[in-house]
């Protein structure tokens, strides 16, 4: 074995059990079917630590990484942490315009895949990922680390952009090792837990909820390029999985997957979903299966991950995002930032070493003595569990009631013919707001039961909270980081002239009851 540096960053967690368990698996790459072990990886990462610094970067200069071979942006992550420098990750998606914003100021070396031409009309001095494989097995296996801190930034990954533009998210050191110790005490992960990460790495779920904290306690990542759920039922199968970390469309897909009912998934110690609300459809499916699932809530800006539910409250929290990972404190507040009581919907506001150190190219606006404003709403019960239901700004107020979209969508989600839905708001004269459903139906169904939604609706929500009508979709308009775009979707079908034709909208806003106003019986 090589020797190594003798000043290690307390982030290099590869370096750390390369020397204790050099051995290991630390990751297999699924393209190739290749095992990589922590000696060889961190052999591999020292190298192309030493070409990035054969192209000039050194410690604090930012390193743009737009690669969709996941394998190869886990190099440059942990090889500019080595370094001190930044790992700035763009997303693949966007177009050359929306990269060149991002990249502006340039950075001192754009790292980039040979896939795209669009590319190449990038403005920075560049390297290609193949010209770093190709050159990496000429360069040495050790490399002297930089003296790096905890305040020291070691990744920008950007917000959803829900809200507005994306804005980079400076993560330091300090922040990312407080998360992974954090989540790993939270969720109980272990040296033997391993996962399959198809989260792209250009979101922070897919860089630092289980690949992190998994690198920090010695597990293993099966790294894939994509989502495939068939390929990820078989790998959790046939590797014996752990963990398993995605978003919800990526566990409805696995839900809804011809496998998934026959296939050994008895490996798994837990499933974590985040970046939107799970519909419970997709909850009772796991957990039919015997897979323990669990929502999980985080922002690019606070880690991500903040909560934990007990394996003991599995069925008591529900649906709910649980308690505050140690080190994570945790409130809800009102206007002026008063304190709200147990149950009361308000702002969640999170604290911690885990938040982010700031914007890059933007100022902060969302930090007040250390508190992090989330634009979330939550309620907290009486034992101190949290829950999410919805967003500060697509709170609808109907006739002095607040509606929350997510609850409202959570219940709708759970007709068998809706596949996907997002909830707006409407003016309206009387009421002020009033709520639309736009549906994704699933793919199966051949005529939309509107009428059907929402008497289904009726039976489960308060009068005021159902929606006056729906709307159906062929699909629901994306941001960048492949959250629903609530603000693309109340432009297409906000208005009035959206309406589908009353034949195929079977009558849905004439048949509707009243919303009751304040006085009004319930």
């Amino acid at each position: 074995m090589a020797d190594r540096c003798s000043t290690t960053p307390a982030t290099d967690w590869l370096a750390h059990h390369a020397r204790v368990a050099p051995d290991r698996i630390a990751l297999t790459d699924a393209a190739t079917g290749d095992d990589v072990s922590y000696g060889a990886w961190n052999d591999r990462v020292n190298r192309t630590a030493r070409l990035l610094a054969r192209r000039g970067v050194t410690r604090g200069d930012r390193v743009a990484v737009l690669a969709r071979r996941r394998v190869d942006a886990l190099d440059v992550w942990l090889a500019c942490g080595k370094m001190g420098a930044v790992a700035q990750m763009l997303n693949v998606r966007l177009t050359a315009s929306e990269l060149a914003e991002q990249l502006a100021p340039s950075p001192k070396l754009l790292v980039h895949g040979d896939e795209e031409p669009a590319w190449a009309s990038l403005d920075a001095p560049r390297v290609t990922l193949a010209e770093l494989r190709s050159a990496r097995a000429s360069e040495p296996p050790s490399f002297e680390s930089a003296a790096v801190g905890p305040d020291d930034p070691w990744v920008i990954c950007y917000t959803g952009g829900s809200t507005g533009a994306p804005r980079g998210a400076v993560l330091t050191h300090g922040s990312i090792q407080a998360n992974a110790v954090a989540t790993v005490d939270g969720w109980g992960i272990r040296a033997d837990d391993s996962t399959v990460l198809t989260a792209p790495l250009f979101h922070v779920g897919g860089l630092l909820v289980l690949t992190a904290p998994l690198l920090l306690v010695g597990g293993r990542s099966i790294v894939c390029d994509r989502f495939d759920a068939g390929e990820v039922i078989d790998l959790i199968a046939g590797a014996r999985v752990t963990t398993f970390f995605g978003v919800p469309t990526m566990h409805a897909s696995l839900c809804r997957h011809s496998r998934f009912a026959t296939s050994d998934l008895s490996s798994l110690r837990f499933v974590v979903s985040g970046g939107a609300p799970c519909p419970e459809s997709v909850v009772d499916a796991m957990r039919a299966r015997g897979v323990p699932f669990r929502e999980g809530y985080g922002l690019t800006e606070a880690g991500p991950n903040n909560f934990f539910v007990p394996d003991s409250e599995l069925d008591a929290l529900r649906c709910r995002v649980g308690y505050p990972l140690p080190g994570v404190e945790a409130r809800i507040v009102g206007p002026g930032d008063a304190p709200l009581a147990p149950g009361v919907p308000g702002e969640l506001c999170l604290r911690g070493a885990h938040l982010f150190a700031g914007y890059l190219a933007a100022r902060i606006d969302n930090v007040h003595d250390g508190w992090l404003r989330t634009g979330d709403l939550a309620v907290v019960d009486a034992r101190g569990a949290f829950s999410i239901v919805g967003r500060l700004k697509d709170v609808i107020f109907c006739g002095g009631e607040n509606v929350y979209p997510a609850e409202v969508e959570g219940v709708l989600a759970a007709h068998s013919e809706v596949a996907e839905v997002c909830v707006i708001p409407l003016r309206d004269a009387r009421l002020g707001e009033v709520g639309r459903a736009v549906v994704v139906p699933q793919p199966s169904a051949e005529t939309f039961p509107t009428a059907e939604l929402l008497a289904f609706a009726r039976m489960r929500l308060a009068r005021f909270k159902v929606p006056r009508d729906i709307v159906v979709a062929e699909a629901l308009p994306r941001t960048s980081t492949g959250k629903v775009d609530r603000r693309a979707v109340l432009a297409a079908f906000g208005t009035e002239s959206r309406l589908l034709p009353e034949s195929q909208n079977h009558g849905a806003a004439h048949e509707h009851e009243p919303f009751p106003l304040p006085n009004d019986a319930v």
